[in-house]
């Protein structure tokens, strides 16, 4: 089967770079599809629409067709092919607009739905005669089969008619990366958080499998969510015997977990450093990061080369690639107010995520000094300089590139060049 690629150019704020190129589940998009797909294309080709693609394939073969910012699990791809490949007929892929998960996470902020009727179609197809069987296509409804997990209660003194708040986990998991915040939906809520979940479910519901986990933790003397079968350790590994590992939890090659690190429901990724007293849950941490001691992440997402210094806390966060977030720096997560909280679309517009607890989301290369306060569902551009000052620590809106330090320094020091002062002196 071939696999045709449609290539969207808009880019992600805050880290101003298409969604393909950003990580999920540690791995960036692009390459997520295609180790999901290749067991069914053996061939791909990319264009930048669909008019170019009409042009270039102009032969009868099997193809799949989808845009690059979709996110998907196995469970869903595998089922929509089957299905698709047994009717012998062109589908685009669809979901009932009732399906709650894609309801609940996916619909807001999103934009690029195509509603027929009461069904929401998204950009996949499957064309067993090529590209010109798409003005055929029929729509093939997938059931997302969600869960709804409780994750968080609200007192009624800080919140009235809010009480237990609840997420939609899917078992097939689709998302459009549109927003950050998809990325944290497709990260957290349908990686780490619905592979817990469902792990649970297996566990409870098939005996088999509860009696494999059980031998294994007996013959490797250890806790049942500590066994080499919920618990995946690459190469060169170093774990103090006093961290606490829980799965299902990966844990690539060439990591170092010090001494009382607690880790729970993670993805840790290659030539990682976990200090003393660092706390992770729910949370993937990219290649290459550093997490100095007492460091705590709660469904948070770290891509590449990041590091988040001590004392710390970072909950249901994502933050880009060669990042520095200074010590003692706050993102908090809830309104007090009881206000909805929004975030800003591709187009500047603020739109409600439909969320109620959610961190910020900081860009790539960006340094974060100490003491830095951010309000809920804020963003920092990518290359933002933050120096935290007596007038300027606390950020209640989005900060752009032009507000960094490193901007206001940059500028300054060219006006001083082209117009020079003796009395100037240092600045």
């Amino acid at each position: 089967m071939r696999r045709v690629i449609l290539t969207e150019k808009s880019h992600i704020a805050p880290f101003n770079q298409p969604a393909r190129d950003l990580r999920v589940q540690n791995k960036p998009l692009w390459l997520w599809q295609r180790d999901l797909l290749s067991r069914y294309a053996s061939e791909e080709r990319e264009y930048e629409d669909w008019q170019m693609a009409y042009e270039m394939e102009s032969e009868e073969v099997e193809t799949l067709v989808h845009r690059d910012n979709l996110f998907f699990n196995a469970a869903l791809i595998d089922e929509f092919v089957e299905l698709a490949k047994a009717g012998k007929r062109p589908v685009r892929l669809a979901f009932r607009q009732d399906d709650l998960s894609i309801a609940t996470h996916v619909v807001p902020l999103t934009h690029s739905f195509f509603q027929q009727g009461e069904l929401l179609l998204a950009d996949m197809w499957y064309l067993p005669r090529g590209i010109s069987q798409s003005v055929e296509v029929e729509p093939l409804i997938i059931d997302t089969e969600p869960t709804e997990v409780g994750y968080y209660h609200v007192p009624p003194y800080m919140a009235t008619e809010v009480g237990d708040l609840v997420y939609q986990l899917p078992k097939k998991s689709f998302v459009l990366i549109e927003n950050w915040v998809h990325l944290f939906i497709a990260d957290i809520l349908f990686g780490v958080f619905s592979n817990g979940v469902f792990r649970q479910e297996r566990i409870d519901q098939e005996w088999s499998y509860k009696l494999k986990l059980l031998w294994r933790s007996i013959l490797e003397q250890k806790q049942t969510r500590s066994n080499s079968e919920m618990i995946e350790i690459g190469k060169n590994v170093v774990i103090d015997p006093s961290a606490t590992v829980l799965g299902p939890t990966i844990i690539g090659d060439n990591v170092e977990i010090g001494a009382g690190v607690v880790i729970d429901n993670c993805i840790i990724g290659n030539s990682v450093t976990v200090s003393q007293g660092c706390q992770l849950m729910l949370s993937v941490v990219s290649d290459g990061c550093f997490l100095p001691f007492r460091t705590s992440l709660f469904m948070t997402t770290l891509m590449e080369n990041t590091m988040v210094a001590q004392n710390t806390c970072l909950q249901l966060c994502v933050i880009g690639r060669d990042t520095f977030i200074g010590a003692g720096t706050t993102f908090t997560d809830f309104n007090v107010l009881s206000g909805p909280l929004k975030t800003s679309t591709r187009d500047g517009v603020l739109e409600e995520t439909n969320l109620l607890i959610l961190g910020g989301c900081v860009g790539h290369h960006c340094r974060l000094s100490a003491g830095v306060i951010v309000y809920p569902a804020r963003t920092v551009e990518s290359d933002v300089v933050i120096l935290a000052s007596d007038d300027r620590h606390i950020f209640t809106k989005n900060v752009a590139y032009e507000e960094s330090n490193f901007y206001s320094y940059e500028h300054k020091y060219e006006y001083m060049r082209q117009y020079p002062r003796e009395d100037e002196g240092n600045f």
